[in-house]
């Protein structure tokens, strides 16, 4: 029950408390430690395929704590949203399954959607969790935005740039809470973070070139052959494409299949990249292609490439290599090393650079979400990190150097790159 709904009925149910006698459960009251219903956070999942009902069940990697959101006492989860019917009404029952068995019949229970619409019109959720294929991630964000949601987005936070640009001002006018599905900021023990804080420190002497084992990506329109096929039963084919090109359904309904290069994968990689160069708040400068894969330099003079460090073996997954004047870190999911290996063995000095300290990302998202404080991967970092990647998409269908202006966010004199920026979105989805 949401603490407005809660607030509500606490009037209207006060005179038959008067006269007739009421069992109350203590977590209804927030005894034995338990979390009262009106203290609660209530959220609505959109999207619940296998990266959302990981976040929301925790039956996958994706939340770092058992049980996902659902197992969570100062969250209450109202709605389960999906274009499948099968996955939306499934993860609903395992929600109100999991709420009967802790609370008994005391709980509001979760609701299944086939339209994210309604669970946007629903007064009574605080914020939403957004797991959808990626190109309705800034929509979706958007619409929920103007709805008062606070919202948590996977990644790719955007697939064009001028989406991402209006991602960040939706949030920003409606004063929203906005966490980027990019947790290595928050998980893995902390690695990425120490790496940055290394970096950033001096460590390694001056930076001077980032190997970033991903390069760019973005979105491309699938070809298309042969006559259509039925489209199965509760299955919702034109909310699915939603500002993408109608065409016949074709028998795919993947996350990633409008996606070309790392537009799935980059961001991970080019978020702690910015981190680590203090690029948050910018981007490159320069573009080009070297060997197939994306590079990029920033005005510090720093040059990224997207491509591995030679024979280093750390950094593919998530992460990436610095090189410095006077050694090297690389870091990744699994390992953070460093040559010389004393670089990463001290432990922080109190006056080198400490960085937004988050153990745990959705306990992030949920503290900012009662604070108003902005969270580790708020939307303008979301918004710089998923533009390195799309340049790098650009500059590899282009083939050519580009100039960039992080400022004004445009390729300076450069009409043919500047096209690339968005793309019409199939009515009514228009942001």
């Amino acid at each position: 029950m949401g603490r407005r709904k809660f607030l509500r009925q606490t009037g209207a149910a006060l005179g038959a408390a008067l006269t007739v006698p009421t069992f109350i459960p203590a977590s209804a009251l927030g005894r034995g430690g338990a979390i009262a219903p009106s203290e609660r956070i209530t959220m609505g999942f959109i999207g619940v395929g296998t990266q959302g009902s990981s976040h929301l069940l925790g039956v996958g990697g994706w939340t770092y704590m058992a049980g996902g959101y659902t197992a969570r006492k100062d969250v209450q989860v109202l709605a389960t949203c999906d274009i499948r019917r099968e996955r939306r009404e499934a993860t609903c029952q395992k929600v109100n399954d999991h709420y009967r068995e802790v609370y008994g019949e005391q709980f509001t229970p979760c609701k299944a959607y086939n339209d994210f619409r309604q669970v946007l019109e629903r007064p009574d959720i605080d914020a939403v969790l957004i797991a959808t294929p990626a190109h309705w991630h800034v929509n979706m964000a958007v619409m929920a935005a103007q709805a008062g949601k606070d919202i948590y987005c996977e990644k790719p936070s955007a697939v064009t740039i001028v989406e991402s640009q209006q991602m960040l001002a939706a949030v920003n006018r409606y004063g929203r809470v906005y966490q980027a599905g990019t947790q290595q900021r928050s998980e893995y023990g902390g690695k990425f973070r120490m790496a940055c804080e290394f970096v950033r420190s001096g460590r390694i002497g001056k930076l001077q070139s980032i190997y970033g084992y991903r390069d760019g990506g973005g979105i491309f329109w699938p070809p298309r052959f042969g006559p259509a096929k039925p489209v199965p039963a509760g299955l919702d084919w034109d909310l699915y494409l939603g500002p993408m090109p109608w065409f016949p359904f074709d028998g795919v309904v993947s996350a990633h299949r409008f996606d070309i290069g790392e537009l799935n994968w980059g961001q991970h990689h080019y978020d702690i990249i910015q981190w680590a160069a203090d690029a948050d708040q910018t981007g490159p400068v320069e573009l080009w292609m070297e060997e197939g894969r994306s590079c990029y330099k920033y005005a510090s003079g720093v040059e990224v490439y997207g491509k591995a460090y030679p024979g280093e073996p750390v950094g593919g997954d998530g992460g990436a290599c610095f090189v410095g004047t006077a050694g090297r870190i690389a870091v990744d999911r699994d390992a953070l090393v460093s040559d010389p290996p004393d670089i990463v063995r001290e432990p922080l000095r109190p006056n080198e650079v400490h960085l937004y300290h988050s153990n745990s990302h959705s306990g992030n998202f949920l503290e900012c979400l009662r604070t108003r404080q902005p969270t580790i991967c708020n939307a303008e970092i979301a918004q710089r990190s998923v533009s390195a990647v799309l340049l790098g998409g650009i500059v590899k269908q282009l083939n050519r150097r580009l100039k960039w202006d992080p400022v004004a966010q445009r390729f300076p004199d450069d009409e043919e790159a500047n096209r690339l920026l968005t793309f019409a979105h199939r009515a009514p989805w228009t942001v």
